[in-house]
Parts: structure tokens; C-alpha cells; sequence
């Protein structure tokens, strides 16, 4: 996806692609260990993306913002597991620890993934409400359309919740058998999960109730319970674990 994020103070608009912002964080804004790095993230492709969503498009929008949250929280789940790996003093878990690494990495490139495909779907069902509706022959051309594109503005959003919830999960796992040096970051990922899941989860319904096909509707619900179900608890299991680590 190419984003349009304002340029200098003009109307006119410098084309950032949105592919590029896991390199430029990994490679601007995450390089922790770089001596004298003066990098602002303000100054990276993550503020020009930020302008991008605080513009009077609306795409990106809420979908896309709640993709990058559970980005962000699979990120942090990454940093606790390597920060457990090959330390001595969690030689038992390491196996675990190495395992939910590589699930992470992979929800974290899947959510970056699902910010371009929330702000598509969106796009998608403007351009099909936009459609003429003169004849009777355009309204239901229109309306397929429009339900068409429907299916997908719900799907995508749905796998942003689902992908959250999977970094939830491994959130628990990170607290209670990570380096208890960064048990505050598994924290933080849960609660960012959270975030994640709970907005995306707005869109879904929102959509989920244009929807006319109820069959598909049914499916869609069926999942979006699965997603729910027990996510509050998963995150006050991860805070119980700082919380009993600390005491």
C-alpha cells in the first residue's frame, strides 16, 4: 500500500510505502545498541505513517492502528524471549523460549501485513457504496458489492483480533517462565494485545451486522467468540505473574 502523509506545510502529499516500516523501526528506531544514535522516531517512516492516520483520510484508520498495536505487542513478546535465550539461568526453558520466538516474529510480520490489508478492505467498501444506483440494475450490482466487500472489511479485522489473541497467549508464557529482568515488556504486550483485539473487535461487529448472507454472519460470530472468550483472563494471568515475580 502507498500512504499519502503530508509534506513540508503545503497541501501536497510525499508517497510513503508502508511496507517499509518494519525495516526502518528494526533499523532506525530499535537499534538499542547503537552509540550516539540522535534518530527521533518522529523522523522515521513510523511518523510519517502516524501523520497518515492523524490526516482527514480516513484510511488508515482504526483497523489498520489496532494491526500495528499487536505488531508492537508481538515485538515486545520477541524481546522478552531473546532476552531469556541463552542465558544460563533459564536453561530449562529455552526450548519454550525458542519456540515462541518464532511464533511472535511470525504474528508480528502477519499483523504489519493486516495494517495494509484493514486500510484496502476499507477502500474497498467505499468504492463499492460509491457505485451508481440510478437503475434498478446498478442498485443491485451495488448492494452485491457492497456485501462482497463487506465479507472482507470483517475477515481482515477478524485476523488482526485472532493474531492479537495468539500474541496474548504467548504474552502469559513470556511473564511467568521469561527473564524476569523484562517481565514489565510481557506486561505491556499483553495489555497492548488487548488494545489490539478489543478495537479491531469494534470494527467486526460493526460489520458483521450489514452483513445479509446469514450463514456467513453465523461463521463470523462462531469465530469471533472463539477470540473473546477468556482474553480478559490471559491478560490478568500475564499481570498476576509480574505482580507474584515482584513480591
Amino acid at each position: 500500500m502507498i500512504l499519502m502523509v503530508p509534506y513540508r506545510k503545503t497541501l501536497k502529499y510525499q508517497r510513503v510505502s508502508l511496507t517499509r516500516l518494519n525495516d526502518t523501526i528494526a533499523g532506525e528506531f530499535l537499534a538499542k545498541d547503537l552509540p550516539g544514535m540522535t534518530s527521533s522516531v518522529s523522523q522515521t517512516a513510523v511518523g510519517a505513517w502516524l501523520d497518515a492516520l492523524a490526516s482527514d483520510d480516513p484510511a488508515p484508520g482504526g483497523g489498520a492502528a489496532a494491526a500495528l498495536c499487536g505488531a508492537l505487542s508481538a515485538a515486545l513478546v520477541s524481546m522478552v524471549a531473546r532476552f531469556t535465550l541463552d542465558r544460563p539461568k533459564y536453561v530449562a526453558v529455552q526450548d519454550e523460549m525458542h519456540d515462541a520466538l518464532a511464533q511472535c516474529e511470525g504474528l508480528r510480520a502477519r499483523l504489519l501485513e493486516l495494517v495494509d490489508a484493514d486500510a484496502g478492505a476499507y477502500q474497498a467498501v467505499a468504492a463499492a457504496y460509491r457505485l451508481p444506483k440510478d437503475e434498478e440494475r446498478e442498485r443491485e450490482a451495488r448492494q452485491s458489492a457492497i456485501q462482497t466487500a463487506l465479507v472482507q472489511a470483517t475477515e481482515v479485522p477478524l485476523q488482526i483480533a485472532e493474531s492479537a489473541r495468539a500474541v496474548i497467549v504467548l504474552s502469559v508464557l513470556a511473564a511467568q517462565r521469561g527473564n524476569r529482568s523484562v517481565g514489565t515488556d510481557a506486561g505491556g504486550a499483553a495489555l497492548l494485545g488487548q488494545a489490539a483485539l478489543r478495537a479491531a473487535m469494534l470494527n467486526v461487529d460493526v460489520n458483521l451486522a450489514a452483513l445479509r448472507d446469514e450463514a456467513q454472519r453465523e461463521r463470523f460470530a462462531a469465530r469471533r467468540q472463539m477470540v473473546v472468550d477468556g482474553v480478559d483472563e490471559l491478560v490478568a494471568a500475564t499481570l498476576a505473574a509480574i505482580i507474584a515475580q515482584q513480591g
